[in-house]
């Protein structure tokens, strides 16, 4: 009885466990063909690199598909960090990091406009006792805030050159 038992419960779990085998995401970015053909970096370049490295591992690298757009990138960073809140004696308690970008994307060939948009996206984290550890919490920040305004881009993205 227990043979029969563990056998529909195994048979059960495979069925579920098969039904997720086609599973695609709505935002898949394999819709997306592009190669960059070029790109200029303005403002922050350290959070400017990071956003185009990410958008290049994005692009395809296959030259003899007809249907890759060739682009090109501006991208335009602006990095503020401000207190937010201060104690009595001065001691800054909390700050606020903003990230501004903006990026312009053209047809390579027709120098036709694909995309001319401002992302803007901040965060508040707490400064902590030891400076190194608010060092590291606004470094977290500021990869969350990359992760964020690229997801963005993405979608922004996809959403002209499928359309285009």
């Amino acid at each position: 009885m227990k043979k029969i038992t563990y056998l529909i419960f195994a048979f059960i779990v495979l069925i579920f466990i098969s039904e997720c085998a086609g599973y695609k995401p709505i935002f898949g970015s394999t819709n997306i063909q592009f190669d960059i053909a070029d790109y200029s970096i303005k403002g922050d370049k350290i959070i400017g690199k990071k956003i185009y490295s990410r958008l290049h591992r994005l692009s395809k690298s296959e030259k003899n598909d007809q249907n890759i757009t060739s682009v090109k990138f501006l991208i335009d960073t602006l990095k503020n960090k401000e207190a937010t809140a201060k104690d009595n004696v001065g001691k800054i308690l909390e700050y606020k990091i903003t990230i501004k970008t903006k990026i312009i994307t053209t047809d390579f060939i027709t120098d036709e406009k694909i995309l001319n948009q401002t992302f803007i996206s901040s965060l508040t984290y707490k400064a902590q006792d030891q400076h190194s550890d608010t060092i590291k919490l606004e470094n977290k920040s500021v990869e969350n805030l990359i992760n964020k305004i690229f997801q963005e881009i993405l979608i922004k993205l996809s959403h002209n050159i499928t359309t285009k």
